[in-house]
């Protein structure tokens, strides 16, 4: 499970595979998401919506919401021009999110994001609007192809969360579909945030297509979502995985009437 250095070249240019096009101002920071495993649960619409903020739609397969939970190790994060810095480029990161709609934009609202690094939590809370909370975190070998990760969140600013859980692949990799529940979940090219006064933001991100794969879990523990009174989740319908995605990220721009 190391980390070699993202080759930042090989990220597509093209936006043939996005919904919209890329962004027209340069990037300003690069991350690698590695040993990620896609755990959804399809939930009532009504039961999420009335947790967005003013101005998110809640976007819905075939009428049905979604939340997903997403372990994951965020790796050589850091901005564009600058060198990667200790105790904030490689991290354990656990989301909480459902889908989103903003201004035609389909994205992702994060209800958290638990992290290993208080700095990268500090950082992701005060310049990028993002509801970062820290954790006491372990992403290790969990024999053969598998992961091993526990979680749990230790910041006062949110109740108790836990997720003891080992997940590995179980197929190939492929490229979902367009038009399919899979591609739904997982090809999203931004993401929605909001500051205490309720103004939104949007941060859009580029990729290339999710490498992913079939994938089998073992969750022994999960109450991550507890705190966000989402009630208790239950067994996975839906499992992803993927090894590793490098991704390059843009600044926040303000959505909604304020932002012109």
């Amino acid at each position: 499970m190391g980390t070699p250095r993202t080759d930042w070249a090989a990220i597509p240019r093209d936006a043939g595979h996005r919904p919209w096009p890329l962004p027209a101002r340069p990037w300003v920071m690069t991350m690698s998401w590695q040993d990620l495993l896609f755990a959804h649960w399809p939930l009532d619409p009504g039961a999420i919506a009335p947790h967005l903020p003013a101005g998110l739609v809640l976007d819905t397969f075939d009428g049905q919401a979604w939340l997903s939970v997403v372990p994951f190790r965020m790796a050589d994060v850091g901005a564009r021009w600058l060198p990667r810095l200790p105790g904030v480029s490689a991290f354990p990161e656990l989301n909480i999110r459902t889908y989103v709609v903003a201004d035609g934009k389909p994205g992702v609202w994060f209800f958290s994001l638990d992290a290993a690094s208080r700095l990268a939590v500090w950082g992701a809370r005060t310049f990028f609007h993002m509801p970062y909370f820290h954790a006491a975190m372990h992403c290790t070998p969990g024999g053969g192809d598998s992961v091993a990760y526990q979680s749990r969140r230790t910041d006062d600013r949110l109740g108790p969360g836990e997720l003891v859980a080992r997940y590995w692949p179980t197929g190939a990799v492929f490229h979902s579909a367009p038009g399919t529940l899979d591609h739904w979940l997982t090809e999203r090219y931004c993401l929605y945030g909001a500051d205490r006064h309720g103004h939104l933001y949007r941060g859009d991100v580029h990729h290339a297509r999710w490498p992913l794969q079939a994938a089998g879990a073992d969750i022994a523990v999960n109450t991550v979502a507890d705190a966000h009174g989402l009630g208790d989740l239950g067994p996975p319908e839906r499992l992803h995985f993927a090894r590793r995605l490098d991704v390059v990220a843009w600044w926040q721009v303000r959505v909604g009437p304020a932002s012109g």
